[in-house]
């Protein structure tokens, strides 16, 4: 790739991460119910996520997904249902159960797990990585495979690069939401809300 062409894609990319989507609504929502260290390490899972569709796009797995309707679809429906699940957890907070001593609601462990099953169950991003990053690919690289996981993990970490940042910075909120219980109460309520709009949009959207 020439210098033209690596900068080109960092822009590109950079557009497309800032682009709020259900993974920073996703990072927000963790930040602001369960501190800096909650965003951060969800953000951390969404980009490994990255890299399991990165590893698809590079084995040609991809081409596979767009090709069969079944599988995409119910590949889809299981990312849509596990977005509706997250949201509908949210929504069912109740006020009485917050308040300026509460404690993280999930270990980082699994909000990590979370946040990149979050990203691995939408075939979306499959279909965007096999569409997206082989346009970056020169047509006579010598080894295009590498070149592909090359570009997958730099998406990945420059994901990661500004969602982790924008977890931490909402995380700052958290003490001063959970002094408040209702405002925190309404924080969950409305990511919640937005989380089951993203999941149910996911399961009737169609393939470009």
């Amino acid at each position: 790739m020439s210098g033209s062409q690596i900068i080109f894609f960092l822009i590109t990319s950079l557009v497309v991460i800032v682009t709020p989507g259900q993974d920073m609504i996703l990072v927000m929502s963790r930040s602001l119910a369960q501190g800096s260290s909650a965003g951060v390490v969800t953000a951390a899972g969404v980009s490994v996520g990255l890299l399991g569709h990165t590893m698809l796009a590079a084995l040609g797995l991809g081409s596979i997904l767009m090709a069969s309707g079944p599988l995409f679809l119910v590949l889809k429906l299981i990312g849509a249902a596990y977005l509706v699940y997250l949201g509908i957890a949210l929504l069912r907070t109740r006020t009485a159960t917050l308040g300026l001593t509460q404690k993280s609601t999930a270990s980082l462990r699994k909000l990590f797990a979370e946040g990149a099953m979050s990203n691995m169950s939408n075939p979306k991003i499959t279909v965007f990585y096999l569409a997206f990053l082989p346009q970056f690919v020169p047509s006579d690289a010598q080894h295009p495979t590498l070149l592909i996981i090359m570009l997958g993990t730099a998406f990945a970490f420059l994901t990661f690069l500004v969602k982790g940042p924008v977890g931490y910075s909402a995380g700052v909120l958290s003490a001063w939401l959970r002094a408040r219980p209702r405002a925190l109460a309404g924080v969950y309520k409305t990511s919640g809300a937005v989380l089951v709009g993203l999941g149910v949009k996911l399961a009737f959207e169609r393939r470009a």
